[in-house]
């Protein structure tokens, strides 16, 4: 299952999005004016996508409840069949005065979702982002018989019992599948964060009209398409960047990761490695010495890919350290460094590590993988690509993007070394846009993925990283 959330959109904290809804009451707008727009826009959705059909909306106590009134009275006001269930009174003015305004029959909830008269349509309006708890297992259950006997069902906000900011749920383990979720104002950590984020479905934004938001402290970004330019007729392969490789004991490892640089659009690649030649025959071969590294020409090293981890792997590593080329450290290199000292390297370093090297490097860390990785790297100095079905990379300056959910078929060896050779080659490409080359290459790791969309090798993989490259001109 690929994401299906919106490309360069703000990702924002519960925090946040509290902070840019204060911002424009303090300017001028109410809260019910908020609410109103929450709800006409979920209405507009729900009118879309139901197709005519019957719709139950289930509403919370909160004001998560009170735009869930008003998407009821719109979409009564445009004739469709629509049936409320409430989840006892309103605890908010706005919520409350929603709910009088819808003015029709609101049933009891728990219970109006039996099988005995299961609605086609369900919209889950029972809590957002304002929860901070489980929320209790007869609810929980009640809104996934719901869900689950429901042709289509469409959550406000949040997938009810959510933790906006973790993607996590609490510990009830009660969260339903839904087919979309309706993102109000901004997307939250908890739309592109597993395992909410599988559980989301299609992901829209509802536009609550806070213009402000892309300023938000501590947003994150979706990420987007990037846009990768063609050769022009009078460059030479220095001028499309050259990748150089340093292998060890493991040499297909490392023959994927040089393989992958070629075919991410890099214009020389030099493996340095005591393996025997065979194709692709392009690849450079030379056997390993420091000395290389002193080449000018290089625009970006990538080590650890089948490095191993004695004592001259180490070497290798200490030797790629101290080298004044553009650095992208993976695999068993991982297990080798210390953080702590990336920040004495004068040229940019980028780590490439997975969930178990991640933890491996920088501990048992508190927070959202999002605050993990934007910790990582700001205490080692250097670019974080935290690989997984959401990979998030972060710079040492809190920049923050997210490739929300992945292929699947990506669960498999060889392709982390494919990614580290796709984004040297973004780095060799782009020498004065680091930041933006490594998102290039976690781009092109994951289309060349959707590409496929298939059981694959990683061998596969590398092969339609130019097919990617081809969607990003």
């Amino acid at each position: 299952m690929f994401s299906t959330v919106p490309e360069g959109a703000p990702v924002l904290t519960a925090a946040a999005m509290r902070a840019a809804e204060e911002r424009a009451i303090a300017a001028g707008s109410s809260v019910a004016e908020l609410m109103e727009r929450a709800g006409t826009g979920v209405a507009e959705w729900v009118h879309r996508l139901a197709a005519g059909s019957e719709v139950l909306i289930l509403c919370g106590p909160g004001n998560n409840g009170g735009d869930g009134y008003v998407a009821a009275r719109v979409l009564a006001q445009r004739g469709m069949a629509v049936r409320v269930a409430a989840l006892g009174e309103p605890k908010t003015e706005a919520a409350a005065a929603a709910r009088a305004a819808w003015g029709g029959v609101v049933e009891a909830f728990p219970g109006a979702e039996g099988s005995d008269h299961p609605a086609p349509v369900i919209i889950d309006a029972v809590f957002g982002t304002g929860l901070s708890r489980a929320i209790d297992t007869p609810v929980a259950r009640a809104i996934e018989a719901a869900v689950h006997a429901a042709r289509l069902s469409i959550a406000v906000d949040l997938p009810s019992g959510a933790d906006a900011d973790t993607g996590g749920d609490f510990g009830g383990h009660w969260i339903a599948p839904f087919s979309a979720t309706l993102a109000l104002g901004a997307l939250k950590p908890a739309h592109v964060l597993d395992p909410v984020a599988e559980l989301s479905g299609t992901v829209r934004l509802v536009d609550l009209g806070l213009d402000d938001l892309p300023d938000a402290p501590d947003a994150a970004w979706t990420l987007e398409k990037p846009h990768l330019a063609v050769p022009r007729s009078w460059w030479h392969k220095y001028d499309r960047g050259m990748v150089a490789l340093i292998s060890g004991p493991m040499h297909g490892a490392a023959e994927l990761a040089a393989r992958a640089a070629y075919c991410a659009g890099a214009g020389y690649v030099l493996l340095l490695t005591g393996g025997l030649p065979h194709p692709p025959h392009a690849i450079v071969r030379q056997r390993w010495s420091a000395e290389i590294l002193g080449d000018q020409r290089i625009g970006a090293v990538v080590i650890g890919p089948g490095l191993g981890r004695d004592d001259r792997a180490r070497e290798k590593l200490d030797a790629a350290l101290a080298s004044e080329r553009w650095l992208v450290i993976d695999g068993d290199a991982l297990h080798l460094i210390d953080p702590d000292r990336l920040h004495a390297r004068t040229a940019p370093t980028v780590l490439t590590p997975h969930g178990g090297e991640f933890t491996a490097l920088f501990g048992e860390c508190a927070g959202s993988k999002i605050e993990q990785t934007r910790a990582a790297a700001a205490r080692c100095g250097a670019i974080v690509v935290h690989k997984g079905v959401n990979t998030v990379i972060a710079d040492p300056d809190g920049s923050t993007w997210i490739a929300p959910r992945g292929s699947g078929w990506l669960s498999v060896a060889g392709t982390g070394d494919v990614l580290a050779g796709a984004i040297a080659a973004m780095l060799a490409q782009w020498p004065g846009e680091m930041f933006r080359a490594v998102c290039a290459g976690v781009w092109l790791h994951g289309e060349a993925a959707r590409l496929l969309d298939r059981c694959f090798l990683a061998d596969e993989l590398a092969d339609a990283l130019p097919h990617a490259y081809e969607r990003a001109r």
